[in-house]
This record gives structure tokens, C-alpha cells and sequence, in this order.
């Protein structure tokens, strides 16, 4: 096998090289010749190609999630923001807790059971590598119409991905959404989050520095499963067959990451560690470059040091591998043998893959031969930016005008009718009970659930000792969103804020998963803008900030997009968790009160769609402040133990 070194690189300019392959634009390409000075190698490219991709870039959506910083409010009990591979927040009595959700959308299509497993996978990783210790997870869940075939395909595969990997962790899954609508044929959403929780001193960051420091590959082989997965599938709309995708999903293995999340937490506790990583999309592409750019210095790698599966594997393709179960330590010299100890001890296989060096440089080398020389930057955070048009849509006046009037959707009048329409509402697919679903998820394994579905909002006791807990929910109604984006991600906001107030614990912060079709669409981009906007500045009022999240593109079928998604989890902390709110009714007698103002505002609504089919007019309308003032009327009310 010949070798693409940076050596043949710099002789040969005139190569023809498969950038549009790998995803790369014309002029992306060459962007990469500029910043080099020369071709890129093969493995060069390979890196760039997955590090530029949409989904680790971040480069159509960065424009206008700078508004989280600048908008969103900073307060004390932000500890790591935007930016790491999960945030974390300072929930008092000298606990932290970080938490995140991310997507693995496209991968859950092509092979639901590995796609939704490895989803939840690698949102764990990134809370281990952060210093935590994960406690639950959750799912928040899009499929398309019920009664089609290919339905029932994915949705049994994802919630048996789901429930086979998270229950193997012996994580609970304490709640979620289980949706259905027709926009998401074809491309089912699965969005996982997890919570981890730590002591403030735990906090690990990932960065490389110190001159002489190993860097240490942990965990799991390197297999071809997943070389330029979710980092090409997710910067692509699905106009391919499944099969010819296959390969590009990830396979996971529960068992070895229990043994990495241990494995990782001695490690970390022990003070053996000054910077970590976890393996995720891009692989050790991704983790080096990151390592490396954060750090002070430069870092060099022995690829042909990397423990494989197969070993037919190149070096392009370890690079871009995305095989499961794989941590990066950065370690000093002296404490490499202890290291390496407690890995030997939870039976996990770790090698020295690299060195922090004063270069300024990344370098990659295969059997005494240099086939990657860049600057680390120019790989991990300063790829392309695009400030892609956006305009609103001129389709937007036709469907906001479509108001559904009592003569346009005809209301029940009757008794019977009102029975009749309520009895159908109960039994729609989408306000249906799903603990046929949610049956299939340990949700009390740990001993520290306190709620969990069918609730709105699952909590976790923290301390023992002292009754502190976590409550966590998402939410988002995509018709609202579909109606005005700005309004209806503020309604998702506003939703997992009540959600999480309704317990009785005070909201603290905010992650977000937004899922939208193609940002190569103005009419997207516009959706996506003013979504991102609404949840800004709804975030700046409430004064809950943003600690990180994640986009997913390119969620559509051909040119038909996905209802956009913005999925919007909110974290609360509540002082003792034996005072909290339960939905459920615990006794006759117990008088009922309805909080709030009702009006009559059934756009979007699920009556709507249910009955008529409709989608138009407008979603309701919002007060922060009257859900501001609604929210400390609830944790008052649990403080007091006036309501139950």
C-alpha cells in the first residue's frame, strides 16, 4: 500500500484528490491548500473532511448561536459554558452538575438498534469526560406517521437500541417525548440527553498541554465501523438507499463502556489526568485536533500505534473511524504506569498514541513516515463559517392566515360530541399512553429516582444526606414551531420551564437540540435564525443561560424538511426532594385549582391536527413574566407542601 506522506505532498501538487466525496466544497478544498501551502495528503484530507463537516463544524449554524453568549445571561452557578463537551452548572452544597443533548438522527434511520444505542453512548462519554458521573438519561423521540410500514421498522429498532444500551449502563431513563407526525417520515429524530453529577473540584476540561505529556488511547479497538459516519451522514438529506449507508453507523458495546465509565472516573479521581476527550463523531481525528487546540503547544502521533480490529484498516480510515468506546487522556510522564494500572484493572486496553510537543503543530505519523502536518486550530475551530441567506417565506402569509375560526374547524357542542371528541383525543397516537415504550427503560435502577415518565419532568436525588436534587425536561411542539418559529421555540422554552417548576424545583439552565431540514434552504435558515433568536432572548428574560447543545441538519427527505425541531431541555435544582409535586391525584377530596388564563388558541393544537388536519394561524401567545411569576407560585407551593 503506498503511503500519501506530507513529503510526496509538498512534490506532487497536481494530484486529483476526492474532496466532493468526502463532502468537502471546491472552495472548502481549497481553503486547505491555502492554509498548508500545498495539497493535503490523503489522511490530511480525511481529516478535514470530517472535521468540516456541518455536524462537528458547526459552520452554517455559528453565526447565530454567538447570540448564547451574548444574550443569554451569566450567572454564579455557571461553571463550564459553551464550548466543552458538556456544560456545567453549580447546584449548591458543593455539587455540580453537567448535562447535554445531542442528536443522532440520520444513523438511527439507516440501522435504528446501533443508531439510537451508540446515540446514547456517546452523550455518556461526554459527560465522563467532563468528570461526572452519569445518573439518568433521557430520549426525546420524533417518528413519522404511525400506521406506516417502515414506522414500526425504526421505531421498535430505536426504543430497543435505547433500552438495551442505557439499561446495560444501569442508567435510569427518566423521561422524554414519543412523537408522530408525517414531516418526519423518513427521518426520525432521536435526540439523546444525559445527566452527570460531580463535585466542583471533579471538573475535567479537554486541552493538552504540558511539554512531554503522553496522550493516551483507552478502551475499545478501532474497527471500520463508522469511518465518516455521523459526520458525513449528518451533513447530507437522505435521497440514498439504507443499505448503501450501512457501513457509516457506529456499533456499540454497552458492557465495555460501563467498564470505560468506571475506568474513567478512578482515573480522574485519582489525579492522574490533565486533559481528556472523548472519541465521538470524527474519532481520533477529532480528539487530537481538539486536545491539541485547546492546549498551549502542539501535539505528535503514532497512528500506527492504534490497537485495531482489523488490521487492513489505513491510516485514512483510523483516523476517521468512529468505533465506539474510546477515551483520550492526556497524562504526564510519570504518571503513565498508574494509569495504565487502573485500566489493566477494569480489563481495558490503553496505549500511548502521541506526545504534547511545543510545535504549535499537529503531527500525525505511520510507520516512521509524517502523513499529517497542520496547525490544530485550522482542523478543530477555525473551519469555514457561513453566513447563509435566510428570508422568511412567502408560503408563511398563507398558513398564518389559515386561523382556525369556529366556522373554518367546527367546535363539539353537545354532550355527546364532547365525549366523542375527548374519548378520540385520549386515543391519538401522539397523547396516547407510551408505557408500552417506556416499559422497555429501567427507569429506577440507582435507587435515586424520585419521578420519572409518565410525568413531565423526571428528578434525581443527588445527596443522600441532604435530600438535594435535579429535575430535567424536555419539550418542544414542532407545529407551533412550523406556525412562528420565534414564538414556538419560546413555547418549547416556556414548557420545560413550567415542566420543571411543576416539581417544585427552581429552573437553572438551559441545552438545546435543534433539529432542522437543509441550511442550504433560506426558508430554513430563516426558521432556524428566528428560532435560535427566540430562545436567546428567552433565556435572557427568565435568566436561565444556555450551556451548550447541539445542531442537526439536514434533517429532510429530497427537498421535503422535517417540521422544525428545536428540542429544549431546561435543568432545575430543588433543596429537598421528599417536597416535590407528583402529577398524579393521590387522594378524594383534594380540591383542584387551574393556574394561568385560558384562551382560545387551537392552532397548532393537537385537536387541530387530530380532528381536521389542520395547520395554520397562529401558536398561542407568550408572557415570560406571567410564566416567571407562575413559576414561583409552584416551588412556593412544594416549599410550603401546600400542593402535592
Amino acid at each position: 500500500m503506498t503511503i500519501d506522506t506530507v513529503t510526496r505532498a509538498k512534490k506532487n501538487s497536481k494530484v486529483k484528490q476526492p474532496f466532493a466525496a468526502l463532502g468537502l466544497k471546491e472552495d472548502e478544498y481549497q481553503s486547505i491548500r491555502e492554509i498548508l501551502g500545498r495539497r493535503p495528503t490523503s489522511s490530511e484530507l480525511a481529516m478535514y473532511s470530517v472535521m468540516w463537516s456541518e455536524h462537528c463544524s458547526y459552520k452554517s449554524s455559528k453565526v447565530h448561536l454567538k447570540q448564547f453568549g451574548s444574550k443569554t445571561p451569566k450567572n454564579d452557578s455557571m461553571l463550564v459554558g459553551i464550548g466543552e463537551n458538556a456544560g456545567v452548572v453549580d447546584i449548591g452544597d458543593g455539587w455540580a452538575v453537567t448535562f447535554k443533548v445531542e442528536s443522532h438522527n440520520h444513523p438511527s434511520y439507516i440501522e435504528p438498534y446501533q443508531g439510537a444505542a451508540t446515540g446514547v453512548g456517546g452523550i455518556v462519554r461526554d459527560i465522563i469526560s467532563m468528570g461526572a458521573r452519569p445518573v439518568a438519561v433521557m430520549d426525546p423521540l420524533r417518528f413519522g406517521n404511525p400506521h406506516h410500514p417502515d414506522t414500526r421498522r425504526v421505531l421498535n429498532g430505536i426504543v430497543a437500541g435505547i433500552g438495551g444500551y442505557g439499561n446495560c449502563l444501569g442508567l435510569p431513563n427518566i423521561g422524554g417525548e414519543v412523537v408522530f407526525d408525517d414531516s418526519y417520515q423518513g427521518n426520525p429524530l432521536v435526540n439523546a440527553l444525559c445527566v452527570g453529577t460531580m463535585k466542583h473540584e471533579d471538573i475535567h476540561l479537554a486541552k493538552a498541554s504540558g511539554v512531554g505529556n503522553a496522550v493516551i488511547l483507552y478502551g475499545a479497538r478501532t474497527g471500520g465501523d463508522g469511518i465518516g459516519g455521523v459526520s458525513v451522514l449528518a451533513s447530507e438529506t437522505f435521497d440514498t438507499t439504507g443499505s448503501a449507508k450501512r457501513p457509516s453507523v457506529q456499533v456499540g458495546d454497552p458492557f465495555m463502556e460501563k467498564l470505560l465509565i468506571e475506568c474513567t472516573l478512578e482515573v480522574l479521581h485519582a489525579g492522574l489526568v490533565e486533559g481528556i476527550q472523548d472519541l465521538g463523531g470524527a474519532g481520533i481525528s477529532c480528539a487530537t485536533s481538539e486536545l491539541a487546540s485547546n492546549g498551549e503547544g502542539g501535539m505528535h502521533v503514532w497512528l500506527d500505534r492504534v490497537l485495531l480490529r482489523d488490521s487492513t484498516l489505513s491510516p485514512e480510515e483510523i483516523l476517521m473511524s468512529e468505533s465506539q468506546e474510546r477515551m483520550c487522556a492526556v497524562v504526564t510522564p510519570e504518571k503513565v504506569e498508574a494509569f495504565m494500572a487502573v485500566c489493566s484493572k477494569w480489563e481495558i486496553e490503553a496505549v500511548v498514541i502521541g506526545e504534547v510537543n511545543a510545535s504549535g503543530r499537529l503531527t500525525v505519523e505511520w510507520h516512521g513516515e509524517q502523513i499529517v502536518d497542520v496547525p490544530p486550530r485550522s482542523v478543530a475551530h477555525d473551519g469555514p463559517i457561513y453566513e447563509r441567506p435566510f428570508a422568511r417565506p412567502v408560503w408563511m402569509d398563507e398558513r398564518q392566515s389559515d386561523v382556525p375560526t369556529i366556522d373554518r374547524l367546527i367546535r363539539p357542542n353537545t354532550a355527546a360530541e364532547i365525549r366523542e371528541t375527548l374519548l378520540r383525543m385520549v386515543g391519538a397516537p401522539n397523547l396516547a399512553s407510551k408505557s408500552w415504550i417506556t416499559s422497555q427503560y429501567d427507569r429506577y435502577v440507582q435507587g435515586n429516582t424520585i419521578l420519572a415518565q409518565p410525568e413531565d419532568s423526571g428528578m434525581i436525588r443527588v445527596d443522600e444526606k441532604t435530600g438535594r436534587g435535579i429535575a430535567v425536561s424536555t419539550d418542544c411542539n414542532a407545529r407551533f414551531v412550523a406556525l412562528d418559529p420565534y414564538m414556538g421555540t419560546q413555547l418549547a422554552f416556556a414548557e420545560s420551564y413550567r415542566n420543571v417548576a411543576t416539581t417544585g424545583a427552581r429552573p437553572l439552565a438551559v441545552t438545546n437540540c435543534l433539529n432542522f431540514g437543509s441550511p442550504e434552504d433560506p426558508d430554513v435558515m430563516w426558521q432556524f435564525e428566528q428560532a435560535v433568536t427566540g430562545l436567546a432572548d428567552a433565556c435572557l428574560e427568565l435568566g436561565t443561560p444556555v450551556t451548550g447543545g447541539n445542531v442537526s441538519f439536514y434533517n429532510q427527505t429530497g427537498s421535503i424538511a422535517i417540521n422544525p425541531t428545536p428540542v429544549i431541555g431546561v435543568l432545575g435544582v430543588i433543596a429537598d426532594v421528599s417536597r416535590r409535586n407528583a402529577m398524579a391525584w393521590r387522594s378524594a377530596g383534594e380540591v383542584i385549582f387551574m393556574l394561568g388564563t385560558t384562551t382560545d388558541e387551537l392552532s397548532g393544537s393537537e385537536w387541530a391536527h387530530e380532528v381536521h388536519g389542520h395547520l395554520g394561524g397562529f401558536p398561542p401567545r407568550l408572557s415570560l413574566q406571567a410564566e416567571k411569576n407562575l413559576a414561583e407560585v409552584l416551588i412556593a407551593g412544594a416549599q410550603e407542601m401546600i400542593l402535592r
